[in-house]
């Protein structure tokens, strides 16, 4: 039993340690410092090609799909992933959006909430896959601190871009 308190404690403080730097290294900014732009939301009906399309206009690598009767966060869709299966023809672009989302696990997984007061250092957590063992994220839905608005996406090299902007 004293094994795993003390493997326990030095877990905890490796964390501690890595929270330490990360606080020095973000100075006390939050996901709100990032200024993410606002989410592109589509429904699971929507054809692949509009997504494609919209999320190519505006430069954006992820999109949130909402549902259509009560605007609930459902999944995503990556546009890179979406690209690769039409590329592999997997979906074609009339198929509906529902037929290439990535829906969200909602039972036996714990939720990390981002919004926009979240620290930078849980951000950096959440995406190296710290929060929970959730394993390594690529991106993160910001969202009110109730869940029931998304406020934006925003990915590792978002913080990476923020990083290099204060250096």
């Amino acid at each position: 039993m004293t094994t795993e308190t003390s493997n326990g404690d030095s877990n905890a403080s490796e964390n501690g340690i890595m929270q330490s730097l990360w606080a020095n290294k973000y100075r006390g900014a939050t996901v709100e410092d990032l200024d993410p732009p606002p989410a592109l939301s589509v429904k699971p009906s929507d054809p692949i090609s509009h997504a494609l399309m919209s999320g190519i206009e505006r430069d954006y690598t992820h999109l949130t799909v909402i549902s259509q009767e009560n605007r609930a966060l459902l999944g995503y869709i990556s546009i890179p992933r979406l690209q690769q299966l039409l590329k592999e023809q997997k979906v074609t672009e009339n198929d509906p959006v529902q037929a290439a989302m990535l829906k969200f696990r909602r039972r036996g997984t714990r939720y990390k909430v981002i919004t926009t007061e979240t620290p930078l250092e849980e951000l950096e957590e959440f995406f190296s896959g710290g929060v929970d063992g959730s394993g390594a994220q690529e991106f993160a839905v910001v969202t009110d601190a109730s869940r029931k608005f998304v406020l934006g996406v925003v990915t590792k090299s978002d913080l990476d871009s923020f990083v290099k902007r204060r250096a």
